[in-house]
């Protein structure tokens, strides 16, 4: 099936950039947000995007306004009918998800192939609820989207051959590489990266060093670009300790166990980057 229309549900720092790289591949897309005022923050961060890669450099004005011109904002989800994919990129929460993706189910065409972008919940349990399981594949997009050049193509044990080859098709054409995995909590990034992360925080409630030189052994001793501490900030200390919890429940591993400090933090608003404090301070915008 050749894809003409896309679908993204939500427009938040997942869904505009998901959105973004839809329309630069060509695509028409279909953006649809709960509330005008989700929806208007969500367009002005991705043509905010758009006009600093005009500055830079690195797009052109007619570029940008093509990639625009593509692009079609509503509240409406009536409005994703005729779209041959659909990106979730909503709140991770699993019953919003599957109310979603019931009124999608009754709207789209048969051929339609639904998607989610969780990084953590079953894209099984989703895809469960609606009647087209074989058409149901998870796009996991990293963030920033536009800057990232990953995708994880989950299947389910229900995913069939050609949902699957429609969401590789789109990672392409996206110019994204693609990983599949199968569908287990963490897929293969998170799987691996979670315990990483969860071992600096508990390297540092032991004070087995400062969080700069855990984070300055990482990058200078194994190449990385950031340390785990830094990265836990950039993700949002709120955010991992949700995908931990999700994970800890799935396997009862020790690994997934979310460390005291995480939760106090959290606790506290301390979430990383976007609350101005998290292993470190950030000046307020």
């Amino acid at each position: 099936m050749a894809i003409q229309r896309v679908g993204v549900v939500g427009c938040g720092l997942m869904g505009s950039g998901i959105a973004q790289i839809s329309a630069e591949a060509g695509y028409a897309t279909v953006v649809r947000e709960v509330n005008e005022a989700l929806l208007s923050k969500g367009r002005a961060k991705l043509e905010a995007f758009l006009a600093k890669a005009v500055e830079k450099g690195k797009a052109t004005k007619e570029a940008v306004a093509a990639t625009l011109g593509r692009l079609t904002w509503t509240t409406k989800v009536e409005d994703l009918s005729g779209c041959d994919l659909v990106v979730e990129a909503i709140v991770e929460s699993m019953p919003a998800k599957q109310e979603l993706f019931r009124a999608l189910d009754a709207l789209c065409a048969p051929h339609a192939v639904f998607s989610s972008n969780t990084s953590s919940l079953s894209v099984g349990d989703m895809a469960a609820c609606t009647k087209r399981p074989q058409s149901f594949v998870g796009l996991h997009f990293f963030n920033p989207v536009p800057l990232m050049k990953l995708v994880e193509v989950v299947r389910t044990i229900s995913t069939g051959d050609a949902a699957y080859q429609v969401a590789c098709e789109f990672a392409a054409k996206t110019g994204k590489t693609v990983v599949t995995a199968k569908d287990t909590p963490g897929f293969v990034v998170n799987l691996l990266l979670v315990p990483y992360l969860l071992d600096a925080i508990r390297a540092l409630e032991k004070g087995v060093a400062s969080a700069k030189d855990i984070d300055n052994g990482m990058k200078l001793g194994c190449g990385h670009p950031m340390g785990p501490l830094e990265l836990l900030d950039f993700v949002g200390l709120d955010t991992t300790l949700y995908i931990a919890d999700i994970m800890f429940g799935e396997f009862k591993d020790i690994r997934y166990a979310a460390p005291p400090l995480l939760r106090r933090m959290v606790a506290a608003g301390m979430h990383g980057r976007k609350s101005g404090r998290g292993f470190y301070e950030y000046a307020a915008k």
